[in-house]
């Protein structure tokens, strides 16, 4: 059985990035391949170490300015961010106070408009707002910087914090495998025969939620909203009718090309990680395209059934996206991966360097 204390590392606090690198892409890139041999390289050189007809899948959620600061009509401090948008002008918030506000209670955020508090759903509360929530977000939210990230957001970050080809407004976090990529590099991979296809998937807050169960199968896996589009569907049956990979960018998109291969309902009950499917891998064509809410925990032991290889980031000790590479590519090569990164002074998190994992299966 799976525990906690197996997904544990010391990380010095001098190599949390703070920032972005000067400019996208340059970044270090640790090449872990299929034989678990590790190789230094730099960002760019991705282009050389992927194969013609290999398929990027990437993550178009687009960030959202969620955080919001205000007070309730009592003069108590609150801080608002914003996890969810149901309905134009209603969301589902996470609310910090010195004491939770309840159903009925008005509170003023940006010292610009009110929002009212009309119930709760778990952890989450539910806010209605005076107009459409995104556009009082835009005008008066802030970026949600990651929790270990230590300045307060800025015009670099609402710049730096977003993937070039964000489009979909939902996410409180960025899929930050994405931020390394400019138009000159998606160009070089398109010369280079490797094709490109989105998936959607709305990072939510809970991304950064501690694992609070020393056994895994005690975790109960948050909740993220996510699309595979028919069009994602199609690119991935043709790559792999020409030999290609499908390559996750980010650990938000595989999660939503592995969800698609699952049946619907097939997450409710969330508690442990997601067993291994039997059988052979589904084919394309039998990828689910309708919108749902995912908790997909992928921990090792888990079967991959759509991806084959994943661009990522370096991810906090304990959490459950340290478990999904470790399932990837094996819990001791990502140990030797980490302490290697360690050593060399990689940059991570966030605004860190990234990842290319093989699955030793690829």
């Amino acid at each position: 059985m799976l525990s906690l204390s197996e997904f544990d590392y010391v990380l010095p606090p001098e190599l949390i990035a703070q920032t972005p690198p000067a400019t996208r892409g340059a970044s270090r890139l640790l090449h872990l391949d299929a034989a678990s041999a590790l190789h230094d390289r730099a960002f760019p050189d991705l282009v050389a170490v992927l194969r013609p007809h290999d398929l990027l899948v990437f993550n178009d959620t687009r960030v959202i300015k969620a955080r919001l600061t205000g007070h309730k009509a009592t003069g108590g401090k609150v801080e608002v961010l914003v996890e969810r948008i149901p309905e134009t002008t209603r969301a589902l918030a996470h609310v910090r106070a010195s004491k939770a506000p309840g159903p009925g209670m008005t509170l003023r955020l940006a010292d610009a408009f009110d929002v009212t508090v009309t119930g709760r759903q778990g952890e989450l509360f539910e806010l209605d707002f005076p107009d459409a929530v995104l556009d009082l977000l835009d005008a008066h939210g802030a970026v949600p910087l990651p929790p270990y990230i230590t300045h307060a957001a800025d015009a670099e970050d609402e710049a730096r914090y977003q993937t070039i080809y964000a489009r979909e407004p939902g996410a409180v976090a960025a899929p930050t495998a994405g931020l390394h990529f400019d138009d000159a590099m998606m160009a070089r991979l398109a010369d280079a025969g490797v094709d490109r296809a989105f998936v959607t998937l709305h990072v939510g807050a809970g991304t950064f939620q501690p694992v609070r169960a020393e056994a895994l199968a005690d975790h109960v896996m948050h909740a993220e909203w996510s699309c595979v589009p028919h069009e994602t569907v199609a690119a991935i049956a043709r790559a792999r009718a020409a030999g290609g990979r499908v390559i996750a960018v980010g650990t938000t998109s595989m999660r939503a090309l592995e969800s698609s291969a699952h049946p619907a309902g097939a997450f409710d009950d969330a508690r442990g990680p997601t067993p291994p499917t039997p059988g052979p891998r589904p084919a394309p064509e039998a990828l689910l395209t309708t919108p749902r809410d995912t908790q997909l925990f992928i921990a090792p032991g888990y079967r991959f059934l759509v991806a084959d290889a994943l661009i990522t980031n370096f991810h906090l000790p304990q959490s459950t996206l340290l478990m999904l590479v470790s399932a990837l590519a094996g819990v001791d090569p990502i140990r030797r991966a980490y302490a290697h990164a360690i050593a060399q002074h990689y940059r991570f998190f966030s605004y860190g360097d990234a990842m290319f994992i093989e699955s030793p299966a690829s």
